[in-house]
């Protein structure tokens, strides 16, 4: 696998991640990343990401992930890594899942 080939993180991050602007920080961390994807808060109080870009670019955007907003306290995430869908062109908050 090349470093430049796209592939996709589905991230769940359990913790204080709710009513913290997270999904707005993973917002901005993503988009200055440039990477593609969504946020969304579930019903169970976690945060899942979706996002398409280079493996180096999304390990960076897990690093912030795992540290989020100051006011958050992120105490797991579950990923997993699969092969780009494309299916993205920016990256945005979705509604509660």
């Amino acid at each position: 696998m090349s470093e430049s080939e796209q592939v996709q993180l589905q991230a769940t991050i359990k913790g204080r991640v709710q009513g913290v602007g997270f999904r707005a920080f993973v917002v901005e961390n993503a988009v200055a990343l440039g990477v593609t994807g969504w946020a969304r808060n579930r019903w169970d109080g976690s945060v899942e990401v979706l996002a398409e870009g280079e493996r180096e670019r999304l390990e960076k955007l897990l690093v912030a992930l795992r540290r989020g907003p100051r006011i958050s306290n992120v105490t797991k995430i579950d990923q997993e890594w699969r092969d780009a869908s494309g299916d993205f062109s920016s990256f945005h908050v979705k509604s509660t899942f």
